[in-house]
């Protein structure tokens, strides 16, 4: 019997985001049987599925509450879910990196700070370039970058809503040089991109303008990526690891293992790599 598999997304990729479309088919010459379903959807019956493959819910982070409460109920009703949902949960909070930094892993240095304690860590990096961002979020969330100490920072820091964040030094090379991606299945690499911002930008999105270009990564950012995502813990099914390169080292920015944008259109097999990897896990 075919194993029926639920790819969870959101309302407003209810169809999937055009470039994981390709998934699909890639899904069903592995034996699978794909269906899309919305992960707010009431409706659906998850135990119907015999896994449940995270993709587009990029609306996790606006409903993180009710995000990790529909985790707990896939946990109860015994559904495999790709990422599992341990690794999930530990990947939503960007302190992980902070984990991550103690397992030996070469970080861009980081600090977490909540409420008052923001404004105590950004005034101990007065006059220095600093971007913070919440720990949980994405896409650029709420995130600012600027001189420590400034007004222009003090205001953008009072409109930001009372949530943890992370403090880290800006890093010129992302303008400069750009900042990986790569991108693997059962911990197997596939293929890499560099993302770089529009100019006078520091978001590399391309919702900020930012421009991507698949590129061979070197030797010695490829050995860092996959010594990254070994310190992370049991091999996921699928992951970005994202970095920038500093005095010929990588430091790691983000290991996503919940709903990465997996570049798909910039390397033709990796769709047939990722359903063969979710294959081997139903």
């Amino acid at each position: 019997m075919t194993n029926r598999i639920a790819l969870a997304t959101s309302a407003e990729y209810a169809e999937l985001h055009p470039d994981e479309r390709p998934l699909l088919d890639a899904l069903r010459a592995a034996g699978l049987d794909p269906v899309v379903e919305v992960w707010t959807d009431p409706s659906v019956d998850w135990s119907a599925y015999d896994a449940v493959l995270l993709r587009t819910v990029w609306d996790y982070f606006w409903l993180y509450a009710e995000f990790t409460e529909w985790l707990a109920q896939l946990d109860k009703a015994g559904v495999p879910v790709l990422n599992s949902t341990d690794q999930v949960r530990w990947n939503s909070d960007k302190q992980y990196l902070l984990e991550l930094r103690e397992r030996g892993v070469a970080i861009v240095p980081s600090q977490v700070a909540a409420g008052a304690c923001l404004r105590e860590v950004v005034a101990g990096l007065t006059g220095e370039q600093i971007v913070v961002k919440p720990t949980v979020g994405g896409n650029a969330l709420h995130t600012v970058r600027g001189v420590a100490g400034s007004p222009e920072l003090e205001q953008a820091l009072s409109d930001l809503p009372d949530v943890v964040y992370l403090v880290q030094p800006f890093v010129p090379e992302i303008q400069s040089d750009g900042e990986w991606s790569l991108l693997f299945f059962n911990g197997e690499f596939s293929h890499a991109v560099v993302k770089r911002p529009a100019d006078g930008d520091y978001r590399v999105q391309e919702s900020y303008g930012g421009q991507t270009t698949p590129t061979d990564p070197p030797a010695a950012v490829l050995e860092s990526a996959q010594a990254a995502l070994s310190a992370s813990g049991p091999t996921p099914t699928y992951a970005r690891v994202d970095g920038v390169v500093v005095n010929d080292r990588f430091l790691l920015m983000e290991i996503e293992l919940i709903e990465p944008y997996l570049f798909l259109p910039q390397s033709p097999d990796a769709a047939g790599k990722l359903a063969a990897a979710v294959a081997t896990r139903i």
